[in-house]
């Protein structure tokens, strides 16, 4: 099996292919070992020291560290991990879809807000995935759109001018409703 790895804009996360599906559909993004319980793959990488964050997604998993750890130590162990999961046939996830299904689906939204996700999952979140993370669509109230940011993106130094540069000014040019788009 061979593991590839790709950089992220954020220092701290580090992105890596296993050459097959990792999430079946949607994403899971996992903060800490006790949200990981529902992961086997999420909770292995969880016991190697230095870690505090874990996104997977369909194709990759993104994994973030603290600062005292170095990617050089890290990186092996944690691509031990993943090639052992994988191999041994252990499945992701073990319950529903990740909070990417759950999030979208909120039930009946005003033509507004199915113009933002639409907008949001045909040319945002595809770019993102790129980088190793996800954008997720929160809410809409009084022109402003909330999002919630994760895996590589949260917490990258770039995601301001992400949100502010990219994000807001093409929904703006699109919806004119939107004035704003903020992070939650």
């Amino acid at each position: 099996m061979f593991i590839q790895t790709e950089l992220t804009p954020n220092p701290a996360t580090l992105k890596f292919l296993p050459g097959r599906a990792v999430m079946p559909q949607g994403t899971a993004n996992f903060t800490d070992a006790a949200a990981a319980v529902r992961s086997p793959l999420a909770e292995r990488i969880f016991t190697l020291p230095g870690v505090t964050g874990v996104f997977l997604a369909g194709d990759f998993i993104t994994v973030t560290k603290d600062e005292a750890s170095d990617w050089y130590q890290l990186k092996p162990a944690i691509l031990g991990a993943i090639m052992e999961h994988f191999t041994a046939g252990r499945p992701t996830i073990l319950d529903a879809p990740g909070e990417t299904a759950a999030a979208a689906d909120g039930g009946e939204d005003d033509e507004i807000v199915l113009q933002i996700k639409e907008l949001l999952e045909t040319r945002v979140r595809p770019a993102v995935a790129q980088d190793g993370g996800d954008i997720i669509f929160h809410d809409f109230a009084d022109g402003v759109v909330y999002l919630h940011m994760q895996g590589s993106c949260s917490g990258c130094p770039s995601s301001t001018a992400t949100l502010k540069a990219g994000i807001e000014n093409m929904l703006r040019h699109y919806i004119p409703e939107v004035q704003e788009v903020r992070a939650v």
